[in-house]
């Protein structure tokens, strides 16, 4: 089964985002980020200007799809379009379709109204479904 977590209260998704995928690939993960397209591609610019001592290789649904196989982080809007990975991070608004044929998804929780509201949409769907659901609050330390 699935684990789902939620990070909560992420002042900077896409910065948190990008810091959560630096580590996760330091550790040979392979990551799959979905959300909306204008997401995505902030995300992506992120990406290429996030550190200057780590390069975070990633593909976006726009690159080939020879390049999208090969790479360890992928963006893209649909997660059924995502095969061959360990973890989803969703940045969207919606429970991600298919999300069961990964091991592990994190749901990435703003602190705006919109974010919590959707978040709580999420986490009644996955209880209902009989998912037991681990939650970190980022107020409380940040992922380095």
């Amino acid at each position: 089964m699935t684990r789902i977590e939620f990070h909560f209260n992420t002042a900077d998704r896409l910065q948190y985002t990008c810091r959560l995928l630096r580590k996760a690939h330091s550790q040979s993960v392979r990551l799959g980020v979905v959300g909306s397209e204008a997401t995505l591609r902030q995300l992506d610019a992120m990406l290429w200007a996030f550190s200057e001592l780590d390069f975070l290789p990633h593909s976006h649904v726009d690159d080939a799809q020879s390049i999208q196989d090969a790479s360890p982080i992928r963006l893209h809007a649909d997660p059924m379009q995502l095969t061959g990975l360990d973890v989803l991070v969703n940045l969207g608004d919606e429970v991600p379709q298919g999300f069961e044929k990964f091991e592990r998804l994190i749901e990435m929780v703003a602190t705006d109204d919109h974010g919590r509201m959707t978040a709580r949409e999420r986490w009644r769907h996955y209880t209902k479904q009989g998912y037991d659901l681990a939650q970190h609050d980022l107020s409380k330390g940040a992922l380095t």
